[in-house]
């Protein structure tokens, strides 16, 4: 599965004449082993054919009572530049007839426009609503990220507003809790997906609330031992790095074709620039030296999977996601709770954040098999109540539409025992508020974050 380059003639500054487009495959199977290009196309998440998926699905006396969802902000443009070469022509313009598109975007641009009615916490209320740059600003959200979120909105609507009536039509504020980062490219994501979920909603009844840590810890971000399992975890991913030979031959001919010290090449994260590349079909960087190359991108890609696979075998991370997550989680939690006893409010609840904020939850639940969170990857709680039996009340965890509950820490073997195909809240419940800090030997949150585990 390689890319197919034409080879254009060389002018004699070194530089081709016109940019080489590459051709990207589709890539239908999944192969046996770790493929650098399969694997960052499907990070890349790019908006072809219609997404099957599982969300929604339960026996037919089952009552969908809430659905909480995370998403990461979707496609955007580089964080970091690779010094000395052009950065990637990328249009944020947001343009209908540009694919890849949604038959909604035109309609959606329209009402971001209208948008002064929304109540926004604090800075949110000075970002732009939509991206708009000819040129993408660094980290800015793509028109790819847009049509994901406007994709993933409308498929939930199909399924929990359609299907499971979880909003009524006149639904109120009071039944939504929306949160984003104070990044455009999150706010952008979240109104992306909440316009196709409810379309031509009312500004008015829209309460954005920012959250300032990307770990969305809200008023319980004091925590020293998760910073020292995060060194920890640095460090190990540091011995990963200068053990790979192969990766630091390609850092020094990289560094020599950009014509830079191999130090500040590595320092500039050139990985998260070739993503974007990769993910717009645009051609590597070239300078008078040469050009960056597929097998410059494969090396460093194979390397990022492989600290994937042994960061999930080490344990550093995950006892730095149980500390990291623990706020969210015990929100969801708590909020779970309340519908459970019957509450109305807060019934839709969407978070809009980064992958730094979903791969430590994913972590912590123990959802070791998932892959790390592509542009626009979402994960759901659904908690549903048992029709026959009212006061009882489950919970089905999904990863980009995919089933993932009995993959869970705490309901791993809870199928064998049962016919229903999802969780009883209290096994969620007893996790977050006990079991999470017998890792530390502790039996709280403030415990677990001051003394070091045994």
């Amino acid at each position: 599965l390689v890319h197919l380059i034409p080879v254009n003639p060389v002018r004699e500054d070194g530089l081709n004449p016109k940019s080489r487009k590459r051709i990207m495959p589709d890539l239908l199977t999944e192969p046996p082993a770790i493929d650098p290009v399969y694997e960052a196309h499907i990070y890349c998440n790019i908006p072809t054919i219609a997404e099957r998926s599982m969300e929604g699905h339960a026996p037919h006396y089952f009552k969908l009572v809430s659905v909480q969802v995370l998403i990461r902000h979707g496609d955007r443009y580089p964080l970091y530049a690779i010094p000395k070469t052009k950065r990637p022509d990328i249009d944020c313009m947001l343009v209908p007839s540009r694919k890849p598109s949604h038959p909604q975007l035109e309609a959606f641009i329209k009402h971001m426009s209208k948008g002064s009615a929304a109540q926004m916490d604090g800075s949110l209320s000075s970002l732009p609503r939509f991206p708009s740059h000819s040129l993408c600003e660094m980290g800015e959200l793509t028109q790819t990220g847009v049509v994901q979120h406007l994709r993933n909105g409308q498929l939930l609507r199909e399924i929990y507003i359609n299907k499971h009536k979880l909003l009524p039509g006149d639904w109120t504020a009071k039944q939504l809790y929306l949160e984003t980062t104070g990044k455009s490219r999150t706010l952008q994501s979240a109104l992306a997906l909440l316009y196709t979920f409810l379309p031509e909603f009312d500004w008015k009844k829209i309460y954005m609330r920012h959250q300032w840590s990307t770990i969305f810890c809200s008023g319980s971000c004091e925590c020293p031992m998760r910073n020292h399992y995060l060194e920890e975890e640095q460090r190990r991913q540091y011995s990963l790095r200068v053990k790979n030979n192969n990766l630091e031959k390609i850092y020094v001919d990289m560094a020599k074709i950009v014509g830079i010290p191999t130090r500040q090449l590595r320092a500039s994260n050139p990985i998260d620039s070739l993503l974007c590349y990769f993910c717009h079909n645009v051609s590597f960087p070239c300078t008078k030296a040469g050009c960056i190359g597929m097998e410059h991108f494969k090396v460093i890609k194979r390397h990022q999977l492989e600290d994937d696979r042994e960061r999930q075998e080490k344990k550093l991370y995950f006892l730095y996601a149980l500390l990291a997550t623990h706020p969210l989680l015990n929100q969801t939690v708590s909020r779970l709770q309340r519908i459970a006893e019957g509450k109305k409010e807060e019934v839709f609840v969407l978070y809009s954040a980064h992958d730094v904020t979903l791969s430590p939850v994913l972590s912590a639940l123990g959802i070791t098999e998932a892959r790390f969170p592509r542009f626009a990857a979402r994960l759901v709680f659904e908690l549903w109540q048992d029709g026959k039996r009212p006061k009882e009340h489950f919970i089905r965890i999904l990863y980009n539409g995919a089933d993932v509950t009995f993959q869970t820490l705490f309901c791993k073997d809870h199928y064998k025992l049962s016919s229903k195909p999802m969780c009883p809240l209290e096994k969620f419940v007893n996790f977050v508020k006990r079991d999470m800090f017998l890792f530390f030997n502790s039996t709280s949150y403030y415990d677990a974050c001051h003394r070091r585990a045994l």
